[in-house]
């Protein structure tokens, strides 16, 4: 399952640090983090796929290698990414 491309361009508006940020790791991790969400609406009715379930567990690992990613350079960011995006408790 895929996002919108409305969808995708909302969310890089709303966690760009520039215009035109695409690469970022605040927009790469909004971005998956809305396929994620995406997928996991998708499992709750498809409960046996399992190659979906594969996809949707390395866009989880990749997020958290750019979560790390962002901690290791700025901690201010990383807590200000998390808090928006409502990741931890």
């Amino acid at each position: 399952m895929s996002i919108t491309a409305e969808e995708k361009a909302r969310v890089m508006k709303e966690f760009a640090t520039k215009e035109g940020d695409t690469g970022s790791p605040e927009v790469q991790i909004a971005i998956l983090s809305s396929r994620i969400a995406t997928l996991t609406e998708h499992f709750k009715t498809h409960k046996k796929d399992n190659h979906g379930r594969r996809g949707l567990l390395k866009m989880v690992a990749l997020r958290r290698k750019l979560l790390d990613y962002t901690k290791s350079k700025d901690e201010a960011r990383y807590q200000d990414l998390i808090k928006r995006l409502g990741l931890r408790r």
